[in-house]
């Protein structure tokens, strides 16, 4: 029996495991959306920009460990979702974007919004489709969905001609893979893995650092048990928040340009760095020609592109983080590094990050703290980018994988909200947090109108400061207080979130901040609080640009309040 291309498509996607589409319709997407209603396994959520959409199947892959799914008509449709793909290919998101084209006869010939959406993003995928026969969609769909989750994860792009979608065709859904070039390492070289314990055993100072790999490949359990094991205290990349419990006694948090200084003192100072599923960025490096001075290095990545790409390696072992910790953790030996934890203790005692001083004003890691604190270290916290990013990632104890969703490697702005809004959708069993900046707000803030039509019970924290508050910060520090472009004219939130008819509130004191947030928490749909924060807040510690790693600057003391720093001494 043969069916429309626009029919292959959704039962591809039921196929799949697909349950929700972020999109939005274009004249030559309609053949799809026309038959959409005869499958009601699938969810459409209409969002109000396609950006909001790519970030939206985004947050959505990275709650549950899905595809996500977006979809954009032709043209500017289909160049709004770039920016989304990015991110999700930096920071290797398994997400399909599905995009809408002109009729095949018309390709090539510059009609009303065509674009080469294949050709601009070829970059930024891991692979790309033209649909050019309707009886090829079926394979086309399962390749792509195969090649999005699995090895290094990453968006793929099926281009879908408008005719392709009409063309009627025999569907046969393909029961096994067959991509003879598409090569998953698995399970590491059994000599570079005893050459890896071999170093642990030996080790005097070892570290750990743990990247976004390890909670794509589920490989919590594991690195708990080498930490434990070995005794090996562990930092974390950005991305990597969430791969090992923060309250767990050997966790010293997020190393890098916003780390921690005894996070980055460790760095500095280990005599054997085991870095785990991470790429090396330039903002966990710092100087890389002073990047782990003293330190051989053993890397465990399934991407060998990765292997030696930005610093020297000692022992590369390519492999799936899971599977090569499985097999490391039967050769390292039981041992104490008792003096190397006490000393990165002093180090902590000497440059405290999570105490929280005294202002007379309204401190954004005081609200930070008390969201932990209210939601018991429990909810996801999804950011935006800027200071907003930093503070959550500081001042928040994260327990649970995926608990932190945040744009690392494009550093989009305009990430939190749809990321927000996709995760809740995703895991509608978790309370979802967006800690925000003003700034980064107003890039998706049309995505508010989404939450409330398919009620899609976002809690929203906005520290709002009134400036463009990071690149602020670095022209107060390194550009003489010259703020060209960073004070920002904001709307009243509280009104705009109320004319999309989203409850709201305003908080310009210390003693509101619990009270609020416990009243967003009782309501049971979105929720906005818009938190007047000091404007001229920093967030600190801070690595200058081209400083090594050990390099940090520290916020000027002021008077330090008792509240109490995340995590166990």
């Amino acid at each position: 029996m043969k069916k429309s291309g626009a029919q292959i498509i959704c039962e591809s996607l039921i196929e799949e495991g697909v349950e929700v589409i972020f999109g939005f319709p274009g004249g030559v997407l309609l053949p799809f959306y026309d038959v959409l209603p005869q499958y009601p396994q699938i969810r459409h959520i209409l969002v109000r920009h396609e950006q909001g959409a790519a970030h939206a199947a985004d947050g959505y892959a990275r709650a549950t460990g899905k595809v996500g799914v977006c979809m954009a008509t032709s043209g500017p449709g289909a160049t709004n979702l770039v920016t989304g793909i990015a991110n999700a290919y930096l920071d290797s998101s398994p997400v399909v974007a599905l995009t809408g084209q002109v009729a095949r006869p018309f390709i090539g010939k510059d009609a009303f919004q065509e674009i080469d959406i294949t050709g601009i993003t070829l970059p930024i995928t891991k692979h790309s489709y033209v649909a050019l026969e309707a009886s090829s969609l079926a394979r086309i769909f399962k390749e792509a969905f195969y090649l999005a989750r699995t090895g290094r994860p990453g968006p793929v792009l099926i281009d879908l001609p408008r005719d392709v979608q009409i063309e009627p065709a025999e569907v046969q859904h393909p029961s096994k893979m067959d991509l003879p070039g598409y090569k998953i390492p698995l399970k590491g070289h059994p000599t570079q893995i005893k050459n890896a314990a071999k170093l642990i055993n030996e080790a005097q100072r070892p570290l750990i650092i743990a990247g976004r790999g390890v909670l794509i490949s589920g490989a919590s359990a594991e690195l708990k048990q080498l930490a434990e094991t070995g005794q090996i205290p562990v930092i974390t990349t950005l991305l990597g928040i969430g791969s090992f419990p923060e309250s767990h006694v050997l966790s010293y948090g997020m190393a890098g340009m916003h780390g921690s200084g005894y996070a980055n003192k460790a760095l500095d100072q280990t005599d054997l760095l085991i870095a785990i599923g991470m790429r090396f960025d330039d903002r966990v490096t710092g100087k890389v020609s002073a990047f782990a001075p003293h330190a051989r290095i053993i890397h465990i990545d399934l991407d060998p592109a990765e292997i030696g790409k930005n610093v020297r390696v000692d022992v590369p072992t390519v492999g799936d983080v899971k599977t090569v910790l499985q097999a490391l953790n039967k050769l390292v030996n039981t041992t104490q590094h008792i003096e190397w934890i006490q000393q990165i203790e002093d180090w902590r005692r000497q440059h405290p990050l999570t105490d929280i001083e005294d202002s007379t004003g309204l401190l954004p890691q005081y609200i930070v703290h008390q969201l932990y604190e209210l939601t018991g270290g429990e909810a996801i916290i999804v950011t935006g980018v800027g200071q907003n990013q930093m503070w959550a990632a500081q001042h928040y104890s994260y327990n649970e994988p995926n608990s932190f969703i945040s744009s690392g490697g494009l550093g989009t702005m305009g990430f939190g909200l749809p990321a927000a809004m996709g995760a809740k959708v995703g895991r509608p069993d978790k309370t979802v947090w967006c800690v925000d900046g003003d700034g980064s707000l107003q890039m998706t803030i049309q995505e508010l109108a989404t939450l409330v039509q398919d009620n899609i019970a976002v809690k929203i924290a906005v520290l709002n400061n009134g400036y463009l508050g990071m690149v602020r910060q670095w022209q107060e520090l390194f550009y003489e207080k010259r703020y060209v472009a960073t004070p920002l004219s904001c709307p009243d939130f509280v009104k705009v979130a109320e004319a999309y008819s989203i409850a709201a509130l305003r908080v310009t004191r210390r003693e509101e901040v619990i009270p609020a947030i416990e009243q967003a928490m009782a309501h049971e749909g979105p929720f906005l609080i818009d938190f007047m924060v000091e404007p001229e807040e920093n967030v600190f510690p801070m690595v200058p640009q081209g400083a090594s790693i050990a390099e940090f600057i520290e916020e000027p003391k002021r008077e330090v309040s008792t509240w109490p720093r995340r995590g166990t001494p």
